[in-house]
């Protein structure tokens, strides 16, 4: 265990917390769930940092890292659907979410094959990401129907395209492999 692999736990462990500081019937907690999941984006960036600065990268960490980020985002997701109650706000959470669990499915399947590299992440979905993250908080921060939610809620729209976009790049680069049309034989020679 090392400081990378105890800030990428720590996501995990600040889930429970995040849903409890949500719900609380005060009025702080939109401000206090935005603070704890701004915090869990800076510690993604923190722990691949260090861990890369200090050449302490592990097979547990790379495994945990993105488990860590699919489960803070697909709770903070559900809460906002809950919170909202909207087709509007659900929409793009099942879009961005699908497309997470498509996505993990394919980096499996491709890396049983050995060929993971070829549906490795991209700089595409690194601004998915980002804009994911930022409205994610923006509407969190913010009582559903004001006009920073709006504007949330819009970015997070901007993150279910490039969601879109990017799953149809991995796709797209994973297809030789995928496709209906490969003979078993070549399935066999792997």
């Amino acid at each position: 265990m090392n400081l990378p692999n105890i800030l990428t736990f720590s996501r995990i462990l600040m889930i429970p917390i995040f849903v409890l500081v949500f719900f609380i019937p005060w009025k702080w907690s939109y401000i206090g769930a935005s603070a704890l999941f701004a915090l869990a984006g800076v510690t993604d960036w923190l722990d691949g940092y260090l861990a890369r600065r200090w050449n302490q990268a592990t097979a547990f960490g790379a495994f945990l890292d993105p488990v860590a980020d699919k489960l803070m985002v697909a709770v903070a997701l559900m809460v906002l659907v809950h919170d909202h109650a909207s087709i509007w706000v659900t929409l793009p959470s099942v879009v961005i979410v699908g497309r997470e669990i498509v996505i993990s499915a394919l980096r499996e399947w491709m890396a049983e094959m050995g060929k993971r590299a070829s549906v490795a992440v991209s700089y595409l979905g690194k601004i998915k990401t980002a804009c994911q993250m930022i409205s994610i908080v923006v509407l969190l921060a913010n009582e559903p129907k004001t006009d920073y939610s709006y504007f949330g809620l819009a970015l997070l729209y901007v993150a279910a395209v490039l969601t879109l976009w990017s799953m149809i790049i991995y796709i797209r680069a994973a297809w030789p492999d995928l496709s209906p049309f490969r003979a078993k034989n070549d399935l066999s020679e792997k």
